[in-house]
Parts: structure tokens; sequence; C-alpha cells
């Protein structure tokens, strides 16, 4: 059978047409997949946690995290965040029923929620963050009360399953950097979800059952990352390799914020701490969080330095000198391809408010 590129979902178009600046819309929304593929839109509180569910899984051709069930066209984070709109956080997957079926994306869902909170979903509290199944056909429908129908005789919950099933409406792909943030800030993103009280909740509900969908998950993470990553950023933070001086995205970057693993997403440097090294590489005086970096030996070339190396990412960084300015007196000499950088404008927004401080005067 032939393959046809499907709009996921049909309104992206417009919504990239009308997106703010600084607001791009997903560009994973666009891509690729078989013309029998099916759609479920859940909502089940913060989205980053109920795309991740589905990310990789055998069978899902692609999670997106949005916006839906509202009125207010081309919504955007801010407004929805704020309960100044009526959408929810949702996520829209796209899957192969010959792999996967509805059911099991219900199953999959159901272990993801506190099912009987109406008022929002673990920390996050308002109607933004309320639970809903949106049925796109009458199949789905049946499907979703059948399901809601087992998940209450398993007298799992002393108080009642309340999650809605409502007919689906418009979905709007959510800011291109909501996509995928469980990879792009992994370390920030476990600390939430079990800080909001969500993976507590399900490992004392579900125990092993509340992952045991991942199995399915594709295991080659290797190809995840080519997928990823750019060629060089793959060669220098995965092959340990060095980008060319004065030819690399921030060894001239003079803005304020912070740079994080490009694979992890965890906080690494300050551009407070950045400083004109003259060797055409990003150049620190310190790491921002020294927990993130971790030290080897490094002999490759006969004379002994000192790699750096991101703790949860394991990404190949650069090396640490000490030929530095005081007050340290070291040189952290840092592969742009190792780095992302992120405004102090976007801290909030993805989820690093905690560094802002540290930017006031």
């Amino acid at each position: 059978m032939r393959t046809m590129a499907i709009l996921l979902p049909i309104c992206v178009l417009a919504v990239l047409a009308c997106a703010c600046p600084g607001e791009a819309r997903a560009s994973k929304a666009e891509q690729e997949v078989h013309e029998s593929a099916g759609v479920a839109t859940l909502a089940g509180g913060c989205f980053w946690c109920i795309e991740s569910a589905f990310d990789g899984v055998d069978g899902i051709y692609s999670a997106i995290s949005g916006y839906t069930g509202g009125d207010t066209s081309n919504p955007t984070y801010k407004q929805v965040s704020s309960g100044r709109s009526s959408h929810v956080e949702a996520v829209q997957v796209w899957y192969d029923p010959a792999k996967i079926s509805y059911d099991e994306i219900l199953h999959i869902f159901w272990r993801q929620i506190d099912p009987t909170d109406d008022g929002g979903q673990f920390a996050d509290r308002g109607s933004q963050y309320r639970t809903s199944i949106f049925y796109h056909d009458e199949v789905q429908r049946a499907a979703a009360e059948e399901s809601k129908r087992a998940l209450e005789a398993l007298n799992k919950f002393d108080k009642p399953i309340v999650v809605p099933i409502v007919q689906a409406t418009e979905f709007y792909p959510a800011e291109e950097y909501h996509q995928d943030y469980h990879l792009k800030n992994a370390t920030h993103y476990k600390r939430y979800s079990y800080g909001s009280g969500r993976t507590p909740f399900l490992e004392r509900v579900w125990g092993e059952e509340a992952d045991a969908h991942k199995a399915k998950k594709v295991s080659n993470n290797d190809d995840e990352l080519r997928a990823r990553l750019t060629p060089l950023q793959y060669q220098v933070t995965q092959e340990d390799g060095t980008e060319r001086p004065f030819d690399n995205e921030y060894w001239d970057n003079k803005r304020e914020g912070i740079y994080v693993d490009i694979v992890s997403g965890e906080p690494l440097f300050s551009s407070r701490d950045k400083f004109k090294s003259g060797t055409g590489w990003p150049s620190f005086i310190r790491p921002l969080v020294p927990d993130n970096i971790v030290e080897n030996a490094d002999r490759k070339f006969g004379w002994s330095r000192v790699e750096l190396r991101s703790a949860a990412g394991d990404s190949h960084l650069g090396h640490v000198f000490d030929d530095g300015p005081e007050p340290t007196g070291l040189r952290y000499c840092i592969n742009s391809a190792s780095l992302r950088f992120i405004p102090t404008e976007d801290l909030e927004a993805e989820g690093l408010a905690e560094f802002l401080d540290s930017f006031e005067d």
C-alpha cells in the first residue's frame, strides 16, 4: 500500500501562519504517516508527561503536545497556562492500527493520570489541566466508555472516575519548545514529574504496570540521537569530536541566558560566567550546576587533559584548563555543538525559572 503525507493535525498550516514571533509551532506535526493511521486525542494534565508516555512506542507515529477543547483560535501557551482560555493541554497520538489498537492506547493513558481528580492533575491545578478523552467517531466513543467501565471494575480507587468522554474539537500543536520536552530537557522533566506528585502516585497505584508499555518502545537510542542531532552535534557529543574554532554557533554569542546540554537539556553554563578567551570556542570560568559536569582524564594525544562530560546526557562537552581569569583561574572550553542556548526571556517557558535570579543586578 502507498504512503502519503497526512497533516498532523490538519490545522497546522493555519497555525504556522498565525503563530506569534518567538512562538513557532511544532515542526514535528508535519511528517509522513500511513494513510490508514488512527488518531487519539487525550488530556491528562501536563502534556509533557502524556507525550512522554507515548513517544517511541512501537506503532506510534507521533505524539504531539497541544491545546484543544476551547473556543480561542490559535491559542498560545501563555493564554492556556494562565487559564484565560477554555482550552486544555492535550496530546494527539497518531498510530498504526495494525500494530497498536485504540484500546491499548487508552490502557496506557489511564495509567498516566489520576482519573478521580477533576480540578487538574497533581501539582497543576485549574481547568486547563483537566483530564478528558476526546473521541473522533462513534467507535472511539464506545471504546472509551467501555474502557472507563473496565477501569472502574478494577476497584483501584476510592473515589469515582471523573474523566469526561467528549467529542474532539480542533487541535492546535503547542510551541516547538514543548515538543519532546522529556528528551530536550530530560533532567528538569524527571525532576518535575517526580516533584509534581505524578511519578510517586503512579508508582503507588500501578507499580511496574505504569511503565509496562515501555517494553514496546524502540530500543535503539542511537537511531533516535542520529535523527535528532545534526551530524556535527552527533560527532562531538557521541564520538568525542571537536568543532572548528571561530566557526561555531556560540563562540561569540553575547546574549544573556544559560547553556544546556543539547542531548539531555541539563543546565551547564551561564552567560554571566562566559568570557572572551581568544580560542574560538565558548569559554566559561565555572559551571552553572557543578553536579551536571563530570571530569575524566584524557590522554588521547599523548598529553594529559581533563575532559568534560554532562552527567545525565553523557555528552562530550570539551575540556577544562587552568589558564582562565580570576576568580576561578579556570577555562571551561566547550564545543558549541554540545550546547543549546536559552535566552533569559525564555527561561520560565522552558521550565528553568529557578535560574532567573542569577541575572538580576
